[in-house]
Order: C-alpha cells, then sequence, then structure tokens
C-alpha cells in the first residue's frame, strides 16, 4: 500500500481541522483538563490513570503534528490515528456505563451515549482525510 496518495483540498482542510483538534485535544490531557479524561479511564486498566491521560496526551500531539508535517507517511498515519480513536473507545464506554461527568457537559448519561455515536466518525474522519481508505482501495486493484 502507498504510504502517500493525493488528496483533495476538501480533504486536505478536514485533515488539518482534525490536526488542530488532536493538538488541542493533547494539550489539554496534560493541562486544564487532565482531571476530567482521567474519568474515562476505566478501572481495569492496569496503570495510573494520570499516566494513561499523560500518555494518550503526548500521543495526540504527536499525531496532531504528524498529520499536519509528515506527508510521506499521511496514509499510515490515517490508520494509526483511525486505531488510536478505536483503543480509546472503552474509555468512552467506560465513563458512560460508570455514568462518570466530564468537561462540563458530558453531565447526563444521555450526553455521554451521543458521544459514543462521535467515534466511529472521528475514525472515518482519520482515515479518510488523510487518503488511507483511497491507498486501500487502490491496493486492492
Amino acid at each position: 500500500m502507498k504510504s502517500e496518495v493525493k488528496t483533495t483540498t476538501t480533504q486536505n482542510i478536514f485533515r488539518i481541522i482534525l490536526a488542530s483538534f488532536m493538538l488541542i485535544a493533547g494539550y489539554s490531557h496534560l493541562t486544564f483538563f487532565r482531571e476530567d479524561f482521567q474519568a474515562q479511564v476505566p478501572d481495569w486498566v492496569p496503570m495510573s490513570k494520570d499516566l494513561v491521560v499523560l500518555l494518550s496526551g503526548v500521543v495526540e500531539i504527536i499525531l496532531g503534528l504528524a498529520l499536519l508535517f509528515w506527508k510521506a507517511n499521511r496514509v499510515y498515519i490515517g490508520w494509526f490515528l483511525g486505531l488510536f480513536f478505536i483503543l480509546v473507545f472503552p474509555g468512552n464506554v467506560a465513563q458512560y456505563l460508570d455514568h462518570k461527568d466530564a468537561f462540563g457537559s458530558l453531565d447526563t448519561d444521555q450526553a455521554r451515549l451521543m458521544r459514543l455515536f462521535f467515534q466511529p466518525v472521528l475514525i472515518a474522519w482519520a482515515i479518510w482525510s488523510t487518503g488511507a481508505w483511497t491507498a486501500y482501495r487502490e491496493s486492492r486493484k
């Protein structure tokens, strides 16, 4: 599979928006929303909740920067980001099941449930905006 494919202007705009969200989310993991993100770490994770939040924040910053600047491997970055969104999904589910409030807006079961449905959108966004899906389809021909 190619590590880079030509993407449209629309894909590039959405990739830059996603990269910006990743950078902001990563920074917020390390600073002002650190405790709120700890609410998403399931109790069964065998690490300190704070360490998980810090590590995921660093990964988000790296992925955000990679989305912006590492064009030669953008397809792989798209797949990795999609996988990252899958890996953090159990935290979102745990937050819903455990009724844990966070961020001021995730303070009802309905809000936490609605958030769960946004995760597949993020996965698709990462894969589409980086051209990863196109590269996959071209490799199957």
